[in-house]
């Protein structure tokens, strides 16, 4: 299903308002609660590995911790199907979670169930994407910039052999995904008029079996010759699209982008299957996220304000109180300064034994 309208609208405030019933994006005034909180997490999907592996662990930690050790994360997992996540959101209303956060795994389809959950008192706080609905708060990465952060690598990829003729293929994302139509827009943004895009795919629940098949069939119409880059919205699908010019007998791979510094395609980069992906700080994202609901939730709106400087605008809602989250271009030149760094890897993580020659080319020991 299609987002009515998937662009989002940002403004930069000095300060928000302080959030009270009368507000059309705020649940109706609820007591302020103490520690003994819990905080439901519904998350998208399992074939991206950030859910599991950062998100919901990194959540859980820094409520307990902002808490004392009192608070509690309810966690479900949709595995891309959005009817389950509908029912999974129900159970936390039914269980009378305190506040959720939300990343929905349909934006549009999701909305009565965010409409239930306001009726029932529960703040929705909308997480990494812009679920429609009356919710409370969004936060997520600057999405566009994501979108233009790979174009402009495909640009530096291509250097100084650019030129209109180039064949572009576009591998996008879940239409029922909000963020996958502002990560096409911010890519268009930098590629439109530099070079040719060839085909283009929605591809359905970011599934990289169905970026593979949408490849080969990019394959065939363009030629595996005649792609000079690919666009590819995440990494899962950049596993994918791979498979697919492999298969097809492709030797020397196009520069292909990516999203999400999945570990495979930290490898895939250092080994020069995958040009880059884009870095984003998961901790501060998800560390952010359950602050923002620890004090709304305990009606520290202070705290809470501070934390949602920004605005959007959903296709439903004006003015949510928002954060975005800046994004750093991932290539061989800062993996050390970036998810090293940063924690998200250890060398001995990346560097197994099949990469040890380009990991001691690139310093990384």
């Amino acid at each position: 299903m299609a987002v009515a309208a998937s662009t989002v609208t940002v403004s930069l405030a000095a300060g928000c308002g302080v959030l009270d019933a009368d507000s059309g994006n705020t649940a109706e005034a609820t007591p302020a609660k103490g520690n003994d909180i819990t905080v439901g997490l519904l998350l998208p999907e399992t074939a991206n590995t950030r859910y599991d592996r950062f998100d919901y662990p990194i959540i859980k930690n820094k409520v307990e911790s902002l808490t004392n050790g009192e608070g509690r994360v309810e966690y479900a997992n949709a595995g891309a199907d959005a009817a389950k996540q509908a029912r999974q959101l129900q159970q936390m209303i039914d269980n009378k979670v305190d506040v959720l956060l939300l990343d929905a795994v349909d934006a549009h389809a999701i909305a009565p169930e965010v409409r239930k959950a306001k009726d029932a008192g529960i703040p929705v706080i909308a997480y990494d994407r812009l679920a429609e609905g009356p919710i409370d708060a969004y936060i997520s990465f600057d999405n566009e910039l994501v979108g233009e952060v790979q174009g402009r690598s495909i640009l530096e990829a291509l250097g100084g052999s650019i030129n209109p003729a180039q064949k572009i293929v576009m591998m996008n994302g879940s239409v029922t995904d909000p963020n996958a139509a502002q990560f096409k827009e911010g890519a268009l943004s930098e590629l439109k008029g530099k070079v040719t895009i060839a085909q283009s795919f929605d591809t359905k629940d970011w599934k990289p079996e169905n970026a593979q098949a949408n490849m080969t069939k990019a394959i065939e119409a363009i030629g595996k010759d005649n792609i000079a880059a690919v666009y590819s919205a995440n990494d899962g699908m950049a596993g994918g699209i791979i498979n697919a010019l492999e298969a097809a007998g492709v030797s020397k791979l196009p520069p292909i982008t990516g999203q999400d510094a999945e570990l495979a395609a930290v490898q895939r980069i250092i080994s020069g299957e995958q040009y880059m992906s884009v870095y984003k700080s998961y901790p501060q994202e998800a560390q952010t996220a359950a602050e923002m609901a620890v004090a709304h939730i305990q009606g520290r709106d202070i705290q809470f304000d501070a934390l949602t400087r920004d605005k959007v605008d959903s296709p439903t809602e004006k003015d949510v109180p928002s954060q975005l989250v800046s994004v750093v271009a991932l290539t061989k030149s800062n993996i050390k300064s970036t998810v090293i760094e940063d924690g998200i890897y250890k060398v001995s993580d990346i560097c197994t034994q099949k990469y040890e020659d380009e990991c001691a080319a690139l310093g990384l020991k």
